[in-house]
This record gives structure tokens, C-alpha cells and sequence, in this order.
């Protein structure tokens, strides 16, 4: 700490006085506008220095652990985790003082990032260093911030508000670390169950995923990002790996252009109108071409057809797969060439990229002023978010942001509203004279999978696991016990299952908590997550015995799913009395599952995906075309086990009187539709009021039902409330049989209601002329 504290006073004296100097270059004016700044500084660049800042590495203090852990032949096939073969740690800390680094990601210390900025000081023209994180939901992978529900679990809650305010939090706790770059929003469009970064998405839907990617985006950048509070948000991954052949993360996507832009490209195009200022291109190949050489994707759509002014960002080592995975360039120089040709700015990261791009510019492959439009958008960050003037952080100020009391009372209402009542036979919520004597147990009850994916591990005390919740917020006379059967779910013993049975047989209930497990720092006993694609969707490892072992006994079983994924569960559902899907719901999970078990919170949350009865039925979406179920399977029902927008309540609404204001528009007419929801219960509720259209008939074929509205109420008993939408002609638009985007003339139905199910739909019509 006495090294780091020394670094930044000696960088602290270095800055003033540069700033006190009469012949003070004008890239290092602040009152400078950013354009002229960045202007002036790259007339003083060498060709070198320019394209050092397209070159990105991961921190020093990573190398050094990936360096002891893995092998070569590990370091080709990860995603997470890297070194550089032949370059030490020392070599690159070098390169960084000699300006030929330009970003860094996986820094995951204050210190750290400190060090890396005052290495950067030392270079010839004193170019602050970019740092990047996946703050995918929260800092999560800095130890002591504040982890929020996973982005599935985010989308569950259909409110926007608070995407967009836990992001701004996430900004705050990012720039007190060192960090100014969040790999996040993923606006990947969900479809397949069996893939392993379901859970880092906002799920299946094109308008709930471009809605929360919105959301994410304005609570980053908080318009052009300029400050110390703000960071740079990126989208991705451009495109389609969300839709993999075999369900595993970087195979082959085939996907009609069709398919891409009424599905996986509209997040995309929303997140940069609402002025995302980077991309990251996705691992797969689309169509036959590898997103990371696609100037189609990169150029032709995003640049020159929806105007993005940011910059693009490879995914890891992704370039170099052009070459030795994909096979279309014969070597690394020429991979290069393929992909900043067709639009690459950044690289993730490491050697090999610096040397071939100089070359191609001295061959004249590549014009100068492709790197110059490249190194323009990366500086513009740079001077935007106040690095020049302030690279470094206050150590002393950190515990003052993160985990800070605002951000945990965001946290815990983020996890309330995500959590998932799939089913209630009635035991819950659950009555405290008849409940006395509860047993918890499962591989998930308590330790930390409920964090999920891109989250370190956090010292105990800041997060509240299931068991721990249900300590805090039982009942005094309630009497809780857990038992531990081990939390490898690959590992499993079924001796363990015989004496939790056993245990549970002297207890009036037990709570069962089972799942998945995407800890991070655990990454071989990881069964989701980044890379961690599945051939089935069921509970994996031994983990259906132990439900059906305690289902035996004859006593009450309560089972909660903790999971990135959705799990096909059609067993527990006919056959347990109570379903809980708590998603990876963060820091205080378990006290938001213990609330809603114990009726201290009425669940509201709704599915932002659809759950398959069994793997077999991938795809399963409740956008469907109308030839989807046209034929039924042998021994299985079609259609979800869950469909898209279900979620139960402890109470229930009522819908009534929708009507539509003019019922006959013109193309490019607006209309509106009302509709009474009434709480209906006993207690007050939250309903996630749903707005659906369908085109009855057109010109190529539509979608049974598209998403197009939502709105969240809070009802007390007996309340009732109107809930008006617009409906405009966007909403009524797609690409016709010609591939021509607009409306056609027709008669669409408006269907509104509490989830994708028919049954809970009113529906009206609507007639465009």
C-alpha cells in the first residue's frame, strides 16, 4: 500500500507542474474542447503510437497468476483466462511506459490500475490507459462492490427504472476502482437453454432486451459519459451466438438476414441510438463469415446504415481465430488485415497485432487513415472521462462508494422483484403455527452461486446466502437448520442424500435449494456460465434424486432453482407443492428468497425466457412462427413447460374493459389502447401489465405474438388503475416479403394481459388502411 501511495504522490507532483507549465501542449488543456484536444494530440503521434492504442492486454496481476495455472495448450481454448507465451509481465509493463499499450482489462485492484496509469505517465506523450471490466451486473469481479441480480434476473423485474439506476451505481463503484470501461450491456438475444451465458442476458424477447439494454446504457454513460462518475458501456456480441448450432458458445450460427434484423439486431440498434459508444463482435461466425472479419456487420450496418460513431472491440483473442479456428486468413498478419479492414478498432488483446498492422499500413493494405479514425474514437473516450486530468484513484475514498448503503438498498430491491413464483399449491406464503421446524439443504443454500457468472468471490459478510436469509427473517419461533450436502454439484454424495432425508423426516418442511453454478473462481466445478454449454437442461449431477429422495418421505418439499439457465423441470412440477426461480439474484439473494417465502414480499417477477419441458424441445420462444407446433412430438407436449411473461402472485388481478381509441388508422397513424387491472386479492400486489400485437396477415410470415409494451403497477386490494399504451407504426412494422421495412395494410390484434399465455390475454382488433 506504501508503494502505491508513493506512485500516486509522485504522479500527483508530476501532473501539476505539467499543468503549470507556460508552453503546456494543447491536448493537455482542459478547457480545450475534446475535439481540438484530441486533434492536437494525434499530430504528435507516430504511426506506432496510434495503433498502440487499438492494442489492448490483460493486467500484469492476472498474467502473473494465468502464467502458473495454465498451459499453452489451456490458453488457446479459454475465454476468461490469459497470458502471452515468450512475454513476461515485466516486457509488457515496459510496453505500457512506451506507449504501445493503449487499454487493459481484468484489473481487478485499485493498486493496480494505479500502477498501470503511472507506468503510462512515463511514456512520451503521457496517453492514460483505458481499463475495462465485465461489470456485467455490478463490479462483481472486484472483490467488496455490490453485486446485483444477474441480467436475467435484471429482465424478470420488466422495470427499467431500476436497471438504469443500478447502473449508474455500478459507474460510481467502477470509476472508484480504476476502471472506465463496463463489457456490458449483453443485448444477445436468448434462444437456446442449452447455452452457457443465458443468464447474462435479458432473455428471448427483441423489445425486453432492447428495453433493459437501453436502460443499462443510460445508467453507464449518463449521456456522452464526460466526468468522473460515468464510464464507457459496450454492447454485445454482435451477432447471433445466442442462437448457437449445438448449444456451445463460439460454434457456427446460421441465421437468415431476415431472422437478424427482426431479432438479435434490434437491441443492437436501440443500445446506439441511445448512445452506446462501443461494440464487441461476437466468437461465432454468421452465415459463413466470422463476425470479427464482417464489414457487412460492422461497417455497412452499424457504421454506415445506423450511424455509430463509437468504436468496435474484438472479443478475446478472437482475431487470432480468424486464423487458426475459422480458417479464412492463412496467418495472423493477414487475420488482422480481414478484421480492421472490416471495421476493428480494438484488439483483446495481447501481442501480434501492433507489428501486423504497421506492417499493412506500410504496404499500403491499410490506410493510414483507418488507424487514424480508429485511435480518434479510443482517444475521444479517454479526454471525455477526464483521464488526462485524473488517471488515478483516491485509495482512501473507495469504502466511502462501493457497497455503500444506497447500493445495497438497490441490490435488495433489485432481487425482490426478479424472483419467480412458478408454482403454489397454497403453502406459501408460509404460516409460521404450522412451519415450526424447517430444513434447509442443497448444493446452493448457502454459499455464493447466487452472485452468478462475472463475480469474484465476496467476503462472507456481504452476501446474505439462502440459509442465512431465512436466519434473518424467520419467525423468533421458527426454528431453521441446515445441512450440508456439499456444494460441487458435479460431486455429489448419495450418502449425504440419506441423512438429509433422514433429517428432513424430523423436521415439518424442508427447503431445497438446487440449480446450477456459475462461480467464477470455481471454474471447473462450474455447470454454467461463460463456456459451460450443456448437453441436457435438466438438474445436473445427482441432484433429481436428492428432490425425489425428500419427496418420499411424504413431508413438504419447497424447491428453489438458482440458476443462469432455465431449467426443464416438468417432474418438480407436477409432483413438488411449491417451484421458486431465483434466478442468480446477488448480493442479498437470500434474504429476497427467505421475504418471499416467508410473505414478507409478494413475488412479481415475470419470465423474461421461455422453459422448455426437456432439451429436445430447443427452440422454444413464445414468438413463434405459426407454423411452429403445426405437428405435435410422440411422447411430449409442444409449448413451454413456462411460457414467456408467467409469473405467479399471493394475490390476483383482473383485466377489464380494454378498448382501442380508433380502432381504423392509416400507416402512419397512432392509436391508443386502455385497459382496467384491479387487485382482486387480499394483498397488494405488483402486476407486469403486457401489451402484445399480431399481424393477421401479411406479405411474409409474422410472429403469433411480438412484445411490444409493458408497464409495472403497484395495486392495494380492491385498487384498481387504467393503463393506457400508444400504439405507433413502428410497432406495427417489419420487413415485408421484398425485405422493405415499413406497414402493411391489415388487421392486427392487440392482445394485453399478465404473461404470453392466451388464456391470460383480452384481445381487440386494429385495422390499418
Amino acid at each position: 500500500m506504501n508503494r502505491e501511495i508513493i506512485l500516486i504522490f509522485i504522479l500527483s507532483i508530476l501532473i501539476f507542474f505539467s499543468f503549470q507549465n507556460p508552453k503546456l501542449p494543447l491536448y493537455l488543456d482542459k478547457t480545450q474542447p475534446v475535439k481540438n484536444r484530441v486533434k492536437d494530440l494525434m499530430s504528435r503521434m507516430t504511426l506506432e503510437e496510434k495503433i498502440g492504442q487499438m492494442c489492448q492486454y490483460v493486467g500484469l496481476e492476472h498474467m502473473k497468476k494465468a502464467e502458473k495455472e495454465l498451459t499453452k495448450e489451456e490458453l488457446l481454448a479459454n475465454d476468461a483466462r490469459g497470458f502471452y507465451p515468450n512475454l513476461h509481465s515485466t516486457e509488457v509493463a515496459k510496453m505500457t511506459e512506451e506507449g504501445k499499450i493503449g487499454s487493459f482489462l481484468h484489473v481487478l485492484t485499485a493498486e493496480e490500475a494505479n500502477y498501470l496509469q503511472t507506468l503510462a505517465q512515463k511514456s512520451r506523450l503521457k496517453i492514460p490507459v483505458l481499463i475495462g471490466i465485465d461489470a456485467i451486473h455490478g463490479n462483481a469481479m472486484v472483490n467488496g462492490t455490490t453485486v446485483y441480480p444477474s441480467p436475467i434476473s435484471l429482465a424478470s423485474s420488466f422495470d427499467t427504472e431500476l436497471v438504469e439506476k443500478l447502473s449508474r451505481e455500478t459507474a460510481l463503484e467502477m470509476r472508484a476502482t480504476g476502471s472506465h470501461w463496463a463489457f456490458t450491456p449483453n443485448v444477445d438475444v436468448a434462444r437456446d437453454a442449452r447455452w452457457g451465458r443465458v443468464g447474462e442476458t435479458f432473455g428471448e424477447d427483441p423489445f425486453l432486451v432492447s428495453e433493459m439494454g437501453v436502460a443499462m446504457v443510460k445508467g453507464l454513460q449518463q449521456g456522452d459519459f464526460s466526468g468522473d462518475r460515468k464510464v464507457v458501456a459496450c454492447i454485445k456480441h454482435l451477432v447471433g451466438g445466442s442462437q448457437p448450432a449445438n448449444g456451445l458458445n463460439a460454434s457456427p450460427t446460421d441465421i437468415s438476414e431476415r431472422t437478424l434484423r427482426e431479432v438479435f439486431l434490434p437491441p443492437f440498434k436501440a443500445a446506439i441510438e441511445a448512445g452506446c459508444y462501443s461494440v464487441m463482435q461476437a466468437h461465432n461466425e454468421i452465415n459463413g463469415v466470422p463476425c470479427h472479419s464482417s464489414k457487412w456487420l460492422m461497417t455497412d450496418i452499424l457504421r454506415n446504415e445506423w450511424g455509430f460513431e463509437g468504436f468496435y472491440v474484438s472479443d478475446w483473442m478472437d482475431i487470432e481465430r480468424i486464423h487458426w479456428l475459422h480458417k479464412v486468413a492463412e496467418n495472423q498478419k493477414e487475420a488482422c488485415f480481414q478484421s480492421v479492414a472490416a471495421g476493428m478498432d480494438m484488439h483483446m488483446h495481447g501481442p501480434n497485432f501492433l507489428e501486423p498492422v504497421s506492417e499493412l499500413v506500410r504496404e499500403k493494405r491499410l490506410s493510414e487513415e483507418r488507424i487514424n479514425y480508429a485511435c480518434e474514437k479510443i482517444l475521444t473516450a479517454k479526454f471525455k472521462l477526464g483521464l488526462f486530468e485524473n488517471p488515478v484513484v483516491e485509495l482512501d475514498k473507495i469504502k466511502e462508494v462501493v457497497f455503500q448503503e444506497a447500493h445495497q438498498n438497490t441490490a435488495l430491491e433489485a432481487a425482490r422483484k426478479s424472483i419467480v413464483l412458478l408454482k403454489n399449491d397454497g403453502i406459501l406464503p408460509l404460516d409460521k403455527s404450522k412451519y415450526k421446524k424447517i430444513l434447509v439443504t442443497g448444493p446452493n443454500a448457502n454459499n455464493q452461486t447466487l452472485l452468478g457468472d462475472w463475480a469474484m468471490q465476496h467476503t462472507d459478510e456481504q452476501v446474505i446466502t439462502v440459509y442465512e436469509g431465512l436466519k434473518k427473517i424467520a419467525p423468533e419461533n421458527t426454528e431453521i437448520t441446515f445441512f450440508d450436502v456439499g456444494e460441487n454439484i458435479k460431486k455429489l454424495e448419495e450418502s449425504k442424500f440419506e441423512e438429509a432425508t433422514k433429517l428432513a423426516a424430523e423436521h415439518d418442511l424442508t427447503i431445497l435449494v438446487v440449480g446450477e453454478n456459475s462461480m467464477r473462481y470455481k471454474w471447473r466445478d462450474k455447470t454454467a456460465g461463460e463456456n459451460k454449454g450443456r448437453a441436457n437442461i435438466d438438474l445436473s449431477g445427482k441432484q433429481f434424486e436428492l428432490v425425489l429422495s425428500l419427496h418420499l418421505i411424504g413431508k413438504p418439499v419447497i424447491v428453489v432453482l438458482v440458476s443462469g439457465r432455465p431449467l426443464s423441470t416438468p417432474w418438480i412440477s407436477e409432483n413438488i407443492p411449491v417451484l421458486l426461480n431465483a434466478w442468480e439474484p446477488g448480493s442479498f439473494g437470500g434474504q429476497a428468497i427467505a421475504e418471499i417465502l416467508f410473505g414478507k414480499v409478494n413475488p412479481s417477477a415475470k419470465l423474461p425466457i421461455s422453459i422448455p419441458r426437456s432439451v429436445g424441445q430447443i427452440q422454444t420462444f413464445y414468438n413463434h412462427k405459426p407454423s411452429h407446433y403445426f405437428h405435435k412430438y410422440v411422447f411430449e407436449k409442444s409449448g413451454a413447460l413456462y411460457p414467456f411473461g408467467y409469473g405467479l402472485s399471493y394475490t390476483k388481478f383482473q383485466y377489464s374493459d380494454l378498448k382501442i381509441a380508433d380502432s381504423k388508422i392509416l400507416k402512419d397513424g397512432n392509436t391508443t389502447v386502455t385497459v382496467t387491472v384491479k387487485n382482486i386479492g387480499q394483498v397488494v400486489g405488483e402486476e407486469i401489465v403486457q401489451l402484445y400485437i399480431r399481424d393477421e396477415y401479411s406479405s411474409a410470415t409474422r410472429p403469433v405474438m411480438e412484445l411490444k409494451g409493458f408497464s409495472r403497477i403497484d395495486l392495494q386490494p380492491n385498487e384498481s388503475q387504467e393503463i393506457t399504451f400508444e400504439i405507433t407504426p413502428k410497432m406495427l412494422s417489419f420487413y415485408n416479403g421484398e425485405m422493405e421495412y415499413g406497414v402493411e395494410s391489415g388487421t392486427f390484434d392487440i392482445m394485453v394481459g399478465g404473461s404470453s399465455r392466451k388464456k391470460d390475454l383480452k384481445s381487440v382488433n386494429l385495422l390499418v388502411r
